[in-house]
């Protein structure tokens, strides 16, 4: 008898566990559920800052294209998205060249490399924006013409178009973040509070930087209009 009951306190010893397992367990599970609040507040994070900085580079795109836009004044802006050929690279220009601005109505393009002059006036003559390139056989001025009216509304439509590329873009990367705060929330990752939350800053986000864009835009249209 004396067996058995010994043989029974053993086994319920056994099954019964001890404080430092517990313990241990609960530390296990309260970690786990730290790591996935972290891995959340990342996620979310990670989406937030994604489409911060996809939307910064959208407005920098359109600041670059704007630039090129001709005014009916001289600005070495105009060629930063001209390409010439130079040893089977397409190059910007303005990295094979000095460009200068001698005057309101004047550019000039000075090759680092006088080889390349007659690749960078065919590319300027084949960018299609406007000017005919004078090469003197050292360097290469541009004369800039006089807008007239009707060009002047052709670039001002221009600018809208370049504006509208932006918005596009920027209205697209929003989608793109919120479907995946959507997707979150779905799958039980995070609360609809925070979803709604976020999907709120990033709405607020977009419309700051449509109106970035639209700033550019009129500012630019008004500078195209000045005679």
């Amino acid at each position: 008898m004396q067996q058995l009951t010994l043989i029974f306190l053993v086994a319920a010893v056994a099954v019964i566990p001890s404080t430092a397992f517990v313990s241990k367990q609960r530390t296990i599970i309260l970690a786990t559920r730290a790591n996935h609040v972290m891995f959340m507040a990342e996620t979310i994070d990670d989406t937030t800052s994604d489409a911060t900085d996809r939307m910064k580079k959208s407005v920098d795109t359109v600041i670059q294209n704007m630039s090129s836009v001709r005014t009916g004044r001289a600005s070495a802006a105009i060629l930063d998205l001209v390409k010439a050929s130079y040893y089977g690279a397409e190059t910007p220009i303005n990295q094979l060249a000095t460009i200068s601005v001698p005057s309101s109505q004047q550019l000039t393009v000075d090759p680092y490399d006088k080889t390349a002059l007659g690749d960078i006036e065919k590319a300027i003559m084949e960018a299609d924006i406007g000017l005919t390139p004078q090469n003197d056989g050292s360097i290469i001025r541009l004369n800039i013409p006089s807008l007239t009216e009707e060009r002047r509304k052709e670039m001002k439509k221009q600018c809208k178009a370049i504006g509208e590329d932006g918005k596009v873009s920027i209205r697209n990367i929003r989608r793109k973040a919120v479907d995946t705060i959507k997707k979150l929330e779905k799958n039980g990752d995070i609360s609809e509070d925070e979803s709604k939350l976020t999907q709120g800053d990033i709405q607020k986000m977009t419309d700051a930087k449509v109106k970035e864009i639209e700033g550019i835009v009129e500012r630019k249209e008004k500078d195209v209009m000045t005679v």
